[in-house]
Order: structure tokens, then C-alpha cells, then sequence
């Protein structure tokens, strides 16, 4: 299956693949610490966490684990943040989950809600799944809001590597 929605749009939106080319455009990210407040585990060093997004988001491409593409402002073609579907193990269960992160520059402009419902939309064009889930920290309220906006809703909490999460979910 192709969970990576490569050159795919959306309104205001394009998705494309990461690129190396691409890691100074997503360091800031990292280098905000808001960004990291509310997961453990992640490196404290910003290039090294940057690095890890990074290899983690090439395995999975080259794998067929889905991914993180970037998003880029289809009228400007400006990098706004990573957003794609992932193939996810929680809880002993493979699951399909929407994850987004965006430049902290580009919060509450709704481009993280169009993003995932793209994803939502892609997903049920597609027939990927019969559910998507989204990882949400419990203390990342901005990132739950998205998720209700997606008509997801609170399936269960859990724990992710060592986070304590919710696992929003929509069903099909």
C-alpha cells in the first residue's frame, strides 16, 4: 500500500516528500523548546533531534512504514511544518496513525487541521484502513484540538514510549 501522500493538496496546502535538503528548514523546530514539552526521550541537542526526525522519517519511507512528508504553503511554496500517515506499533496492535508538527510560526492558523483531515480524506480514498489513529500526548491540548476537529475522539489512554498518551481515533 502507498500511505505517503506524495504531491498530494489540499487548500491552502502541498504535501511532498522529505528531502535531505530540507533539515535546515525543519531545525527551528527543534530548536524551540516548546516544541519538545511534552515528550520525554526526545534529545535535548536540537541537530540531534532534528537528526533523529529525519532517519526515523527516511526508514520509514524506504521501509513502507508511511511517513512524514512535508507540507509547504501552496501559494508561497514556504516549508510550514511535517505532516503524514504512519504505520504504528501501540499496544501489541499495528495501527495507521495522522501525525502532524508544524513551525511554531504557523500555530493557530488551521494548517494543522487541514493537514489531517487530508490525511483522513486520503486514507478513506484509498481504503487504507478502517480507522486512523493520532499519538497525542495528554498534556498537548493544542494537538487534541486538531484531533477533535478531525472528528476523532478519545479511544483509550496508554503509554508511548514512556509518554502517557491518548489515542484519538475516527472510525470508517
Amino acid at each position: 500500500m502507498n500511505y505517503l501522500m506524495d504531491n498530494i493538496e489540499s487548500e491552502r496546502l502541498v504535501f511532498r516528500k522529505l528531502v535531505p535538503d530540507d533539515f535546515s528548514l525543519w531545525l527551528p523546530f527543534h530548536e524551540d523548546k516548546r516544541t519538545s514539552q511534552h515528550w520525554e526521550g526526545i534529545p535535548t541537542n536540537p541537530v540531534d533531534a532534528c537528526k533523529v526526525d529525519f532517519d526515523r522519517t527516511f526508514y520509514r519511507y524506504k521501509n513502507n512504514l508511511g511517513g512524514k512528508l512535508a507540507l509547504l504553503k501552496k501559494d508561497t511554496k514556504e516549508f510550514i511544518g511535517l505532516c503524514g500517515l504512519l504505520i504504528q506499533e501501540i499496544d501489541g496492535k499495528q495501527e495507521l496513525e495522522i501525525a502532524y508538527s508544524l513551525l511554531p510560526k504557523y500555530w493557530k492558523k488551521g494548517f494543522a487541521t487541514e493537514a489531517a483531515i487530508q490525511c483522513k480524506i486520503y486514507t478513506t480514498e484509498y481504503k487504507l484502513s478502517s480507522s486512523l489513529i493520532s499519538i497525542i500526548s495528554i498534556t498537548n491540548i493544542p494537538s487534541q484540538k486538531v484531533a477533535l476537529q478531525n472528528k476523532m475522539v478519545i479511544d483509550y489512554k496508554t503509554s508511548y514510549n514512556n509518554n502517557p498518551v491518548y489515542i484519538y481515533r475516527v472510525q470508517f
